[in-house]
């Protein structure tokens, strides 16, 4: 047999093995084929996020401006139950990740208990504020009388629900901790594929369901996370992961929990400021009208087409830090991480030239309106500039964060985000008159900058000796 065709051959071998879950252990062995199993399962969990978010703006789209720029404004208030949702996964992924790597799986299952418990708590304060002030919240963010009586149903539905967000998150977290990335993507196939296929029945009015717009794609939504949930239940309850949960598991232990508080608070702290720098960027963009704050927001759909899988190749590299560490292997964990990131930037690169080269083209798939297209296509070229820097900011913060050091890329984003891109941001649009352009230049400007503080960071070490 020809070498290339025995190499595909092996390769096709180990991607089937990935999807699989065939291997959870990555404490050992060939470090590229390691990335490679980790990868697999996580890109194509992120694959199926981007599919979903763009297949929703694209059927958004059809209803009209307003209910775009909706989601637009509605997403970058709910990206702070991301940021909280995030920061607790990534402590639950970085604790468990170190008990396998320590062979205490009973450990990995307590972790695992307390931090959905966490994630229930939380998830239900936030449910109850955010159904009983949808208007409110959407007012605050800049939405004229017309938008607010058009979208507070998906303001309303998308927050009321956002337990499912908050679960997935984090069960799913548990799972690529555990090493089971292959069962983490299974469940993102299962929420997105019912998603993508309930949204035209609740948005448009299919069969006996009414034409809810809008709120159409909310309900469709929380109907496809919840069901993916009940899944995660029934796999940790049947033990078809490599955590097992049982009734006897579910007892508050306050130890445990605290350790993924203190571990979480890092990581909250590090999204919150991202996330609440996006919503001041997102007030900012309402200013330029719906059609403005349309393309912007379809331009961010776009390009999180290709940043999904870029941090399923980033959450990789978590999860072997997490676990090298706990196996006693710091030198093996580092080099997974420039491994990983070379493969990322090669990734980015490739996928920046498409934008750049077909950024109206593309933003046109979605709406024909004139400024919509102009601000969307200006979005997706200056942004995707500097992916290259991304590719390798990405996983080494990443890294970090399996490690459980959450701490340096929280004060790392709060020097990009805070001190730089908010500043500038408004500079640039208000005072220097440079309008959207302004923002879409902060955002891409404060991505490099911190893509180079965090490996200067990384390249210190200090997260080698982090205890968790």
């Amino acid at each position: 047999m020809p070498s290339s065709q025995y190499t595909l051959t092996k390769l096709f071998r180990y991607f089937l093995q990935a999807v699989r879950g065939n291997q959870s252990d990555f404490t050992s062995g060939s470090i590229r084929k390691a990335i490679f199993m980790l990868s697999v399962p996580m890109i194509m969990e992120m694959m199926m996020e981007s599919v979903f978010a763009v297949v929703d703006i694209a059927y958004v789209s059809r209803v009209s401006v307003n209910a775009v720029a909706t989601i637009g404004l509605t997403e970058s208030v709910i990206t702070l139950v991301y940021a909280v949702a995030i920061g607790l996964s990534m402590a639950a992924t970085a604790v468990v990740a170190r008990r396998v790597g320590e062979k205490d799986l009973k450990g990995a299952r307590e972790a695992a208990v307390q931090a959905i418990l966490l994630g229930i708590a939380v998830s239900l304060l936030v449910g109850i504020s955010g159904y009983y002030f949808a208007e409110d919240i959407l007012a605050l963010m800049g939405a004229e009388a017309d938008l607010i009586a058009e979208g507070s149903g998906y303001t309303r539905w998308l927050l009321g629900g956002n337990i499912t967000i908050m679960l997935l998150f984090m069960i799913n977290a548990i799972f690529r901790g555990a090493g089971d990335a292959s069962m983490a993507m299974w469940t993102l196939v299962l929420s997105n594929g019912l998603n993508i296929l309930l949204d035209p029945v609740f948005i448009f009015g299919l069969g006996p369901v009414p034409e809810f717009g809008v709120m159409g794609a909310a309900i469709a939504t929380n109907i496809g996370r919840g069901s993916a949930v009940i899944f995660q239940f029934l796999v940790l309850i049947f033990g078809w992961s490599r955590i097992r949960i049982t009734l006897r598991s579910w007892v508050v232990n306050l130890q445990v929990m605290w350790n993924l508080i203190r571990v979480s608070l890092g990581g909250i702290a590090q999204f919150l400021i991202g996330t609440s720098s996006w919503v001041f960027l997102m007030r900012l963009m309402s200013e330029f009208g719906s059609e403005i704050l349309a393309g912007y927001t379809i331009a961010i759909r776009v390009l999180m087409f290709t940043l999904m899988p870029a941090w399923g190749m980033s959450n990789a590299a978590a999860t072997l830090v997490g676990q090298n560490l706990g196996a006693g292997k710091p030198d093996r964990a580092e080099s997974s991480v420039w491994i990983t990131g070379k493969y990322n930037a090669v990734f980015m690169l490739a996928v920046s030239v498409i934008y750049l080269a077909f950024a109206p083209e593309i933003i046109g798939l979605f709406n024909q309106t004139g400024p919509v297209v102009e601000s969307g296509a200006l979005c997706l070229r200056i942004i995707t500039a500097g992916y290259l820097f991304y590719a390798y900011g990405m996983v080494v913060t990443q890294a970090f964060n399996g490690s459980g050091d959450t701490r340096t890329p929280t004060r790392i984003n709060l020097v990009a985000f805070w001190v730089f891109q908010l500043p500038f941001a408004y500079l640039a649009s208000r005072t220097l008159h440079m309008g959207p352009m302004g923002v879409f230049l902060a955002i891409t400007l404060a991505e490099v900058l911190l893509s180079v503080l965090a490996v200067i960071a990384f390249r210190k070490g200090r997260w080698k000796s982090f205890q968790v």
